[in-house]
């Protein structure tokens, strides 16, 4: 039996929706004072529980919406679960929302270091390992110009360099892995696979279930929120697949297959 690294132990997250519109934040405080605030319950995840060991690839697989993301949040850290706990043992990078951090009138240097801060990296790491994360970016030529003027895929390219300069027992990658073009899109994921090699867990968003096959030891489906199936990554992949084959148009087994807009696969 392996060492277990990651446990998630009946995880609940609820949201409160508004009912009406608030434009101001003065609005919003004068309809607190009043209680004239309605809200909607929504559970994004619930009763949401299984473990990793160390060396675990989990592929998350659902459709938009079905909290795959909100669950990465939840295991990084970013959001505080509204019921169930969260252990995990060792450092953990998270690769949610690349270069979010971003100060935009900041140069892609200054970014470097502001961006590391927010990881917990201190300057002198970053100053030994500034040349490795640029050369890994591909951005020298544009390392002095103002972040604002970076594209979505090179600030995702930098935010990619910087996160991925350590290495953590734990990785979360959330669709990064289809950042920038084709050829920085090979090199992230043969990073990817290196860490791989040092035995990192990985928890994995991607719509594309090749791509989870092949990264993947193991794999889960979401659906509104609750764990549907969890296990070998090639019998929850037949699972999935099957889900896709019958939520498309056309006629399967003489039956009328189901629409689904919200398909990404």
């Amino acid at each position: 039996m392996g060492k277990e690294i990651l446990k998630v132990d009946h995880v609940g997250m609820k949201f409160n929706l508004s009912k009406e519109r608030v434009d101001t934040f003065k609005d919003y405080i004068l309809k607190m004072v009043k209680g004239q605030l309605n809200y909607d319950e929504f559970w994004a995840l619930k009763d949401v529980t299984f473990s990793l060991e160390k060396g675990d690839r989990l592929g998350i697989l659902g459709v938009n919406g079905a909290g795959k993301s909100t669950l990465l949040k939840v295991i990084a850290g970013v959001f505080r679960p509204t019921e169930g706990t969260v252990t995990r043992k060792g450092k953990i990078v998270p690769l949610l929302e690349l270069g979010a951090g971003f100060e935009p009138q900041y140069t892609g240097a200054e970014n470097i270091y502001l961006y590391g801060a927010m990881l917990g990296y201190s300057k002198e790491f970053i100053d030994e390992r500034f040349q490795e994360i640029v050369q890994f970016s591909g951005l020298k030529k544009f390392i002095d110009v103002p972040v604002q003027n970076y594209s979505s895929g090179m600030k995702s390219r930098l935010g990619f360099a910087i996160a991925t300069i350590v290495e953590p027992e734990i990785l979360i990658l959330d669709e990064v892995l289809s950042v920038g073009d084709g050829r920085f899109r090979k090199k992230s994921e043969k990073k990817i696979m290196d860490m791989f090699d040092k035995e990192v867990t990985v928890l994995f968003v991607s719509h594309h279930l090749e791509q989870v096959q092949r990264l993947c030891n193991k794999a889960m489906i979401l659906e509104q929120g609750q764990i549907t199936a969890f296990g070998g990554i090639d019998e929850v992949s037949e699972i999935y697949q099957k889900m896709m084959d019958e939520d498309v148009d056309g006629v399967l087994f003489g039956k009328k297959k189901k629409k689904r807009k919200d398909l990404l696969l």
